[in-house]
């Protein structure tokens, strides 16, 4: 394990910035909006704002602020930053971020939850500093197992863990292979699905249907990156590597979908532009898409599970749609919260939210 700082070379950043004033920008058919993909008068400001006005300077020092690591786990190098608690008897707390995040992303909540946890926030496999991904066959399973062992090699015995969307499929695969260690599984951006059993749908709420119903209509018309991703994300790798708009397009798209609609600018641009350089100078995009190669071409994904003893707590933004009772087939929920506001990345929408549902869970566990 050895102490790390990200320190970008200045030659780097001005090739970004070069790259973006060259962008080759095309057309689009007047007056489709966000129904096709990424309008081009929503990104080409974004765009400008990230050549000539965001400063990663400041935002590479803003997260050096947090002390970080890397260490070799299974053959891969994989990135985390462990922010102690003043208080020593605090809760161990490993997080597990979604795609297109990162690590960055729990800024806002960081001085909330070091009250009272350890806080190790890590970069999954194959993304930022944790990537280029060295081999194959880092699927669900095996990345659970890596963070798991990261917080072995940092002597936590007992701790919690926290995810969000597909880092939220980790934190439960973690507390599955795990279950004398993991004290509990706080998740959000939960996707469940019913997997054909008699009674699936019986007796659902009209909350719950809705939510069916939001599920469908993101598998009919919101699943293209996925398809692509799992399918050839070595081919959509070498566009998103080369041009930097596309790679902020790719992400940006999500960020705009997956956030509480109700709420204008929900995710702070300067974060939002700190997570995409995070992928643009470690050239993750396609490593990063791999995850989901490997996720849909692993055969245990959809085999049944042994369901997991350890404590689920589940957190809902506006957007979200899990169903409680697909959640209780993988772990005994015993923590359910339906907020008020947020989306899919609720540590940036609504970090007071999230910091409170997440304490509020482990409180009483141990």
């Amino acid at each position: 394990m050895e102490e790390f700082r990200i320190a970008v070379p200045q030659a780097d950043v001005d090739d970004l910035r070069d790259r973006l004033a060259r962008t080759r920008w095309g057309s689009e058919i007047p007056g489709q909006g966000w129904i096709r993909g990424v309008p081009v008068d929503y990104l080409r400001p974004l765009a400008r704002y990230w050549a000539e006005q965001f400063d990663w300077r400041a935002a590479e020092r803003r997260l050096n602020a947090l002390p970080q690591f890397r260490t070799e786990v299974d053959g891969q190098m994989l990135h985390f930053a462990h922010v102690r608690s003043a208080d020593e008897t605090a809760t161990p707390l490993l997080i597990s971020h979604d795609w297109p995040g990162s690590f960055a992303l729990y800024l806002p909540v960081v001085e909330a939850l070091r009250e009272h946890f350890h806080l190790v926030l890590v970069s999954n496999p194959g993304v930022g500093f944790s990537g280029p991904l060295t081999s194959p066959g880092w699927n669900t399973a095996r990345s659970a197992a890596a963070l798991n062992e990261i917080m072995a090699r940092l002597g936590y015995g007992r701790y919690g863990v926290q995810g969000t969307g597909g880092g939220a499929a980790i934190a439960v695969e973690m507390g599955r292979q795990q279950p004398a260690r993991v004290i509990g599984v706080h998740v959000n951006g939960h996707i469940t699905f019913p997997l054909g059993d008699p009674g699936d749908f019986d007796g659902l709420t009209d909350a719950e249907q809705d939510r069916l119903r939001r599920l469908q209509e993101f598998r009919d018309d919101k699943m293209g990156f996925n398809a692509i991703q799992s399918t050839r994300p070595q081919t959509l790798a070498f566009g998103l590597h080369d041009s930097p708009v596309g790679q902020l397009a790719w992400i940006a798209e999500k960020f705009t979908e997956w956030t509480d609609p109700s709420v204008e600018e929900s995710v702070d641009r300067d974060l939002l532009l700190t997570n995409v350089s995070l992928y643009w100078f470690t050239g993750t995009a396609g490593s990063s898409a791999n995850l989901y190669w490997e996720a849909a071409h692993d055969p245990a994904a959809w085999a049944p599970k042994e369901k997991s003893p350890v404590p689920l707590g589940v957190a809902l933004g506006v957007t979200d749609i899990t169903i409680r009772r697909y959640a209780e087939r993988e772990a005994p929920v015993t923590h359910w919260t339906e907020l008020p506001a947020g989306g899919n990345f609720l540590s940036v929408e609504q970090p007071k939210l999230y910091a409170e549902d997440v304490r509020a869970f482990f409180t009483g566990l141990a």
